[in-house]
C-alpha cells in the first residue's frame, strides 16, 4: 500500500497570508506582477526557512515580503524616471463583496488602494512608504514595523508622521461614495459617446485633470492635461475616434482600485481602462490607462 502524504503545514500558514502578503506588496508596489513576483519570492524564503523556531508566521511572512518589497521598488524608481509619459499604477480589481461587510472598513480599503493615493504614495521614500502601508492601510502596531524593517520603534514613529504628512497634504479630496460615482460614470460615457461639448462641460470640474497612461507603447496624451475646456474636448475627440470606427469597443463596468470603472474592449482586448474620481458632484480627475502591460493583469 503506497504511503499518504502528510500535509504541508507550512504550505496552509502561507496560503493563510497570501492575500494580506499580496495586498501589502501591491501597495508597496504600484504593481500587481512585481507584488506576486515579490510574494513568490516570499514562499521561496518561508519554504527554506526553519518554520519550527517562528513563533508568529504572520509577523515572519510581513516582515520578509515588505523588505523584499522595497528592495523592488528601488529598482523600480529608476525604470519609472525614463517611463514615457505620466506613470499611474496597473489597476487591479477590488470587488470586496460580503467579505468585507461593514461600510467604514470597505471606504478604508477602497481608500488604500485606489490610483490616486497610490500615485501619492509614489513620492514618498522607500522607507516611508512601507511604515505608511503597513501602518495606516493594515493598522501594523509600530514595534512590529519596527521589526519588520529593523528600525526602532522611535524612528518608525518618526517616519510614519513624515509619511502621514506628507500623503494628508497631497492626497486629493475625493467623493467616495460608489452609488454617486457610479451614477457620475454613467452620465460621464453617455456625454462622451454623445457628443455633446456642452454635456460633458456640465460634468467636469472647472480644474479638472486627465491622466493618461500609455507608457509610450499606444497613443496617449504626454503630459497631464488640465482644465474643463481642455479635457472636454480631448475626450470628445477621443471618443469620436473610438465609437466612431467600424468595430465599436465592447464596454463594461468593473470595480477597479475600489471606485467604478469603465472598461473598454475592441476585439475581445481589453484596450483602455477609464476611472473617475469625483468632488461635489463633479468629474475632478480622469484616469485614462492604455498601457496593455498594465492591462494584461487586471484580475480580481
Amino acid at each position: 500500500m503506497g504511503s499518504v502524504t502528510a500535509p504541508d503545514a507550512g504550505l496552509d500558514a502561507f496560503e493563510e497570508h497570501r492575500t494580506t502578503l499580496t495586498a501589502v506588496a501591491y501597495r508597496m508596489l504600484g504593481r500587481f506582477a512585481d507584488a506576486e513576483d515579490v510574494v513568490q519570492e516570499a514562499w521561496l524564503r518561508w519554504s527554506g526557512a526553519d518554520r519550527a523556531a517562528v513563533r508568529d508566521a504572520r509577523g515572519y511572512l510581513v516582515r520578509v515580503t515588505t523588505r523584499l518589497a522595497i528592495d523592488r521598488l528601488r529598482q523600480a524608481q529608476a525604470r519609472r524616471e525614463a517611463y514615457v509619459g505620466p506613470w499611474l499604477p496597473e489597476p487591479v480589481v477590488t470587488d470586496f463583496g460580503a467579505s468585507v461587510p461593514d461600510t467604514a472598513e470597505r471606504a478604508m480599503l477602497a481608500d488604500s488602494v485606489s490610483l490616486a493615493v497610490l500615485v501619492v504614495l509614489e513620492t514618498l521614500s522607500p522607507l516611508e512608504r512601507a511604515v505608511f502601508v503597513l501602518r495606516e492601510a493594515f493598522g501594523f502596531p509600530y514595534q512590529d514595523i519596527a521589526q519588520a524593517l529593523d528600525r526602532s520603534e522611535a524612528a518608525v514613529r518618526q517616519l510614519a508622521g513624515r509619511a502621514r504628512r506628507h500623503v494628508e497634504e497631497r492626497r486629493p479630496r475625493f467623493d467616495v461614495d460608489p452609488v454617486r460615482r457610479r451614477d457620475l460614470t454613467e452620465r460621464f460615457l453617455a456625454a462622451a459617446t454623445g457628443g455633446s461639448i456642452d454635456d460633458m462641460l456640465a460634468l467636469l470640474a472647472p480644474d479638472v485633470r486627465l491622466v493618461s497612461d500609455g507608457g509610450g507603447k499606444v497613443k496617449a496624451a504626454l503630459r497631464v492635461i488640465e482644465s474643463a475646456d481642455k479635457v472636454g474636448r480631448f475626450l470628445l475627440a477621443v471618443a469620436g475616434e473610438t465609437f466612431g470606427a467600424t468595430a465599436a469597443p465592447e464596454v463594461r463596468f468593473a470595480e477597479v482600485n475600489g471606485a467604478p470603472a469603465v472598461l473598454l474592449f475592441l476585439g475581445g482586448r481589453l484596450d483602455s481602462l477609464v476611472s473617475l474620481e469625483a468632488a461635489d458632484g463633479r468629474i475632478a480627475e480622469i484616469h485614462l490607462i492604455r498601457n496593455p502591460d498594465k492591462l494584461t493583469a487586471l484580475r480580481p
